[in-house]
């Protein structure tokens, strides 16, 4: 027990002298998982492993070294291409490293050297690696969602800022909202309505954060949805009977909301009562 304390206190120590290192730090290691979320989103709507095969080209199948491996860097070093056929790399790849590296470093800077951090990022790795699968293969695969729900309830039993039934609530609430316009639009307007991937996603957020919180993500990806799919309609770029995939917004606005959200709603409040 002391040595933990003593672990906790050196790991406090280093961010009050050395704030700024220590979210470079964390921000570096968001990189590294990025990469691993790469591999995640790749392999397991195929059913693969994450071990074997090694890391390889989509198109020649060939074997990537460690500088073909370093994360965001070798994608620009190798514009985009791969080395060995010289056909285009996704830049999803990218999109995802840097991605987990500037939210882990947001929520280093924001919360600090507690608990929650640790419920933070891994919060950032589910909604990356849900955006990443829903981006490629349109789909939010259940592996991933049901590990992520099984991880989130351990966290939250040790970890719970807010009673614990209001997760629990959260987690009724998130699933159960998102199931109910998924039903109403399907049996009532007979138009594709939400996903069942969706759903689960919405309950494992509902879980992390609370039911309140909940609401306010669902109001948030929504007007991010509705703002960014009428530009690209009005633009042209996207057509009605095109699929968007809803996850990117969902996890944008979940984590928009998981940091900055009661302030948003202090300022709200402040605004009205002025």
């Amino acid at each position: 027990m002391n040595s933990l304390h003593n672990i906790t206190q050196l790991y406090v120590d280093f961010f009050i002298r050395y704030p700024f290192v220590w979210v470079a730090c964390i921000g570096l290691f968001g990189l590294l998982i990025g990469s691993f979320l790469n591999v995640v989103a790749l392999r397991v709507p195929k059913k693969e492993s994450f071990v074997y095969p090694p890391s390889h080209c989509v198109h020649c199948q060939h074997k990537l070294s460690a500088g073909d491996l370093i994360p965001v860097l070798s994608y620009i070093y190798l514009r985009g291409g791969c080395r060995y056929c010289g056909k285009p790399i996704s830049p999803i790849y990218p999109i995802g490293e840097l991605s987990t590296a500037v939210w882990f470093a947001i929520l280093a800077a924001y919360f600090g050297p507690v608990a929650e951090l640790f419920v933070g990022l891994f919060f950032v790795m589910v909604l990356v690696a849900v955006t990443l699968t829903d981006l490629k293969y349109m789909l939010i695969p259940d592996r991933i969602v049901f590990f992520a729900m099984g991880v989130g309830l351990l966290l939250r039993l040790f970890i719970h800022p807010l009673p614990l039934w209001q997760y629990a609530l959260g987690f009724v609430v998130g699933g159960g909202v998102l199931y109910g316009i998924a039903w109403i639009s399907e049996n009532m307007l007979h138009k594709e309505g939400m996903g069942g991937g969706d759903i689960k996603l919405f309950a494992f957020i509902g879980l992390i954060v609370g039911p309140g919180m909940a609401l306010f993500i669902l109001f948030i990806a929504c007007f991010l949805g509705t703002i960014i799919i009428g530009s690209l309609l009005v633009s042209g770029r996207w057509s009605r009977e095109r699929h968007l995939p809803f996850a990117p917004f969902i996890a944008l606005g979940a984590l928009f909301v998981y940091v900055w959200g009661m302030d948003l709603i202090e300022l709200y409040v402040q605004f009205i009562r002025s």
